[in-house]
C-alpha cells in the first residue's frame, strides 16, 4: 500500500457495510471483499493526509458547545440507529465520537434523545476534566 494512490475521502459516498453474505469471504470470521476495500479506501485516505493537522489557536475563549445528532434505524442489519457527537472548546475541535445505539429506539425524538444524552454526558466529563487542571468553563451548550 505505500504505492498506492491516494484517496480525497475516507469513504466513498455509495458505500454501505451491511452483512454480505453473498461477498467473498477474506477469512474465517464474517469479513467479505466488501470490508476489505472499504478498510483499503481508509488507508488510502490516511496516507494522503499525513501532513493535516488541527490548529488550537492560543487565547481563545473557552466556551464549551456540544453537539449531536442521530439517524432513526439506520442500521440495515438490526434497525438500530447511530449517535454522532462533537465537543468544540472555543473553536477548537476537541472530541468527537461515532457510535451505534444499545437499543433500538421505537421514533426519531427517542433516537435524538439518545444522541443528547450521550453528548451532555461527554460535556459533563470534559468539564470535570477540566476543573481538575484549574480551567474555569465561564459557558456550556449542548444542542441537537
Amino acid at each position: 500500500m505505500l504505492d498506492c494512490k491516494d484517496a480525497a475521502t475516507p469513504m466513498a459516498t455509495n458505500c454501505y457495510l451491511d452483512l454480505d453474505e453473498a461477498g467473498k469471504s477474506v477469512d474465517q470470521r464474517m469479513y467479505r471483499e466488501s470490508h476489505l476495500t472499504a478498510v483499503k479506501r481508509i488507508l488510502k485516505y490516511l496516507k494522503g493526509t499525513k501532513g493535516l493537522g488541527l490548529w488550537y489557536p492560543n487565547g481563545t475563549n473557552l466556551f464549551l458547545n456540544g453537539y449531536s445528532d442521530s439517524d432513526f434505524g439506520g442500521c440495515k442489519i438490526d434497525r438500530k440507529s447511530t449517535s454522532g457527537t462533537c465537543h468544540l472548546l472555543g473553536s477548537s475541535l476537541i472530541s468527537w465520537n461515532s457510535k451505534k445505539q444499545a437499543c433500538v429506539a421505537l421514533s426519531t425524538l427517542e433516537a435524538e434523545y439518545i444522541a443528547v444524552g450521550s453528548c451532555c454526558e461527554q460535556s459533563l466529563w470534559i468539564k470535570s476534566q477540566l476543573e481538575n487542571y484549574g480551567i474555569k468553563i465561564r459557558k456550556h451548550s449542548v444542542e441537537m
